[in-house]
């Protein structure tokens, strides 16, 4: 029968390390809230639901931790007294009786499932309490694991430890799994009598030991246990994200030229065989299909790019952007909910909003959807294999059907038929000679006025 299990994850810090408006939890890791980062490792170890533990911006954070499919429970620690005195916060889910208890924390966005597998099999296999830990070549200031013939006999602060302590390069990352029939027996059990009159989750090693339970460790890649207090780290945890990202995709089949200069979103797709040049970033909600070619300095968002596409250099895909087989989107354009069929080029310095483009199609350079009257949006339909000649301005709402041409610097403001030629600008006049003139009169102006001076 499969082990229940219930996650308890501590959010509720004051972040006055981080000097912001708004919990620390709340600041995002690849554009998507740590805590958020830190559900969705534990929904992965099938877990049967959440007590989210907050304090600071408790409504905020029990939102940005919500994920489709995981039961979330939200506690409030009202006092700030350690650890153990965090979890205990929760003492109405943990009374429920599970059989296992995970303890993680929400300022620790790079954990990843294993780590916490690990720890649950742990408690499978018949121990108490399983510390995870990392191991580290810069152990300072991080409490020591020692262990003993396979058991974990203590975890060691630096202060208190001996040289040869100090030495220990397993560290204790704070995350935790205790025996679920136990957990509230052994959390009642922690004192306070320490320097700080705290309660710390850490004491559970000794209690545990002294009622005759197995306390165990695993380890954990010591990456996935970095947390975050500051901005210094906040950058530092991205850029930590970032390059395991970027890794697994360039191992699934994605080139990138520079990837240490593209950015990436938490829920960003990459087909094989796609390439992407330097200096791209991609926004939450981009999915480019097998092939397709992003070109430096490009932004995406919320845009799909098919199969065989080109975007960029320079383009902007914003959301709603969708972009076929074989197209291209190309420098200095940008693209909001805007469809570009199979074929169709858009080619440069161009603005393509609340559209559909056919395929086959060619946009001129400098063409604009006008597609705002102030108020609301509208929408422009471009059929097939069209021409739009450059600097056009076509006026949504407007249909420009298949096979037509628009003729450079024209202005649609009204259907134009298939096959039709439509011509939108004023006739072009000559007056021979009075370029002459005009140059003659302003020069005499200029002239009279330095006069003046």
């Amino acid at each position: 029968m499969e082990r229940t299990c219930l996650a308890v994850i501590l959010a509720a810090g004051d972040s006055t390390r981080m000097k912001s408006s708004k919990s620390k939890v709340l600041h995002a890791v690849a554009n998507r809230p740590m805590i958020a980062h830190v559900v969705d490792a534990v929904a992965k170890t099938a877990i049967s639901s959440v007590a989210l533990v907050v304090g600071r911006d408790a409504e905020a954070v029990a939102k940005a931790a919500t994920i489709d499919g995981v039961e979330i429970e939200t506690f409030l620690q009202r006092e700030r007294l350690g650890t153990g005195h965090a979890v205990l916060a929760a003492r109405d889910a943990i009374a429920r009786g599970y059989d296992d208890i995970i303890v993680t924390y929400g300022d620790v966005p790079l954990q990843t499932e294993g780590p916490l597998k690990a720890a649950r099999q742990g408690l499978a296999d018949g121990s108490d309490i399983v510390v995870i830990g990392f191991h580290t070549d810069k152990p300072t200031g991080y409490g020591r694991l020692l262990v003993k013939d396979g058991e974990l006999i203590a975890i060691r602060e630096e202060k208190d430890a001996t040289d040869a302590e100090r030495a220990v390069t397993w560290c204790n990352s704070g995350l935790m799994a205790i025996n679920g029939r136990k957990a509230l027996d052994l959390l009642s059990r922690i004192g306070n009598s320490n320097a700080k009159g705290e309660y710390y989750l850490t004491d559970l090693v000794e209690i545990a030991r002294s009622l005759g339970g197995r306390v165990t460790a695993v380890d954990a890649p010591e990456i996935e246990m970095t947390g975050c207090n500051n901005r210094a780290e906040l950058a530092y945890v991205e850029r930590l994200w970032q390059e395991r990202r970027r890794h697994e995709l360039m191992i699934s089949g994605v080139s990138m030229i520079a990837p240490e200069t593209v950015f990436l979103s938490h829920d960003t797709v990459i087909g094989q065989d796609a390439l992407i040049e330097p200096n791209v970033i991609f926004g939450p909600g981009a999915v480019i299909d097998s092939g397709a070619v992003i070109h430096a300095f490009s932004h995406i968002e919320g845009a799909h790019v098919a199969a065989g596409a080109a975007v960029g250099p320079f383009a902007r895909l914003r959301p709603g952007a969708d972009l076929a087989e074989g197209s291209k989107v190309g420098n200095f354009c940008e693209v909001k909910n805007g469809k570009i069929g199979e074929g169709a080029k858009v080619n440069h310095l161009t603005y393509i909003g609340d559209a559909t483009v056919g395929a086959g199609t060619n946009i001129g350079a400098g063409t604009i959807t006008c597609n705002y009257d102030g108020v609301n949006k509208h929408q422009t339909v471009i059929g097939e294999n069209t021409f739009i000649g450059s600097n056009s301005s076509l006026v949504a709402p407007v249909s420009i059907g298949d096979n037509a041409y628009v003729a450079s610097g024209s202005v649609i403001t009204a259907e134009v038929p298939a096959d039709a030629l439509a011509f939108g600008r004023a006739r072009q006049e000559l007056k021979p000679g009075r370029a002459t003139v005009l140059r003659e009169r302003a020069l005499a102006i200029k002239a009279a006025k330095k006069t003046k001076g």
